[in-house]
């Protein structure tokens, strides 16, 4: 699938763009209620550690101790889903600090794949000179999702792991295809 039909004033067919949206609360607040998920995978006494590293890497703020805060993160993910309209630069490092948190705890991050496709998108074009340049010219397919950016030769490689890739977590670009 290609992501520019999903963008307002694409080349796609003309519909009904009354829900169109910028907002990206919803996306926030189910990645937060997966980042509870993984810290309560944990032993007990390192769920605090872990939702505050987590909250401190995503830039949201937790209840201040001696409260739990791991058992506060479903409490913020129905906030946000209610507050203030989410940007997608909020969505990005909202995901980056759940692959980080995964990465921590030993599990694998269950992130929609049109959420990852949202961050992939947005980091292609505000990751670092070197992680563009590799996919500068590409199309980068997303294998285990239903979604591609860019225009050239493919490049193929999980969801998760082109954002991984270009948010820096992981040094792994996507791939030609295997002939």
């Amino acid at each position: 699938m290609d992501f520019s039909k999903y963008l307002p004033l694409s080349q796609r067919q003309p519909g009904n763009e009354e829900n169109v949206t910028g907002d990206r609360r919803a996306e926030i607040a189910a990645v937060v209620r997966e980042a509870h998920r993984l810290t309560m995978s944990t032993p007990e006494g390192e769920r605090d550690a872990r939702a505050r590293t987590f909250a401190a890497n995503a830039g949201l703020h937790l209840p201040a101790p001696p409260a739990d805060s791991a058992d506060a993160l479903p409490e913020l993910a129905d906030a946000i889903e209610t507050g203030d309209r989410r940007r997608i630069a909020e969505l990005e490092r909202v995901v980056e600090a759940a692959l980080r948190l995964a990465d921590a705890v030993g599990q694998h991050a269950e992130i929609a794949l049109l959420t990852l496709g949202a961050v992939a998108m947005f980091a292609s074009t505000t990751a670092p000179f070197d992680r563009r340049a590799a996919i500068s010219g590409h199309t980068v397919v997303a294998v285990d999702g239903d979604w591609r950016l860019g225009q050239g030769p493919e490049l193929h490689g999980t969801a998760e792991g082109i954002v991984r890739f270009l948010t820096g977590l992981s040094d792994v670009p996507p791939r030609p295809p295997a002939r």
